[in-house]
């Protein structure tokens, strides 16, 4: 018989090698992909809450710049309608 190969892998009672169950591999292969599958969608709705923000911010500096055209047409109404008091 052959001796034991030492170091590659464990003993488990004496006489056998110890074994990895077929089962189990597809159990940790299936773990390690649906990991790698959250990450994924961790990321990518990480990515779409930025765009969401900058298009956010992009959209209330719309709306400002509506409300400061708005306002400044107004002003200009009033000055123009209000004759000048006092000059000559």
């Amino acid at each position: 018989m052959s001796e034991p190969r030492s170091g590659q892998r464990e003993q488990g009672r004496y006489g056998f090698e110890a074994f990895d169950c077929a089962p189990a591999l597809r159990l940790e292969a299936h773990e390690r992909v649906s990991t790698l599958h959250i990450d994924n969608l961790n990321r990518r709705a990480e990515k779409l809450e930025a765009l969401v923000e900058k298009l956010e911010k992009r959209l209330w500096l719309g709306v400002y710049g509506v409300v400061a055209v708005i306002l400044g047409q107004a002003f200009q109404s009033i000055v123009t309608a209000v004759p000048l008091v006092g000059l000559p």
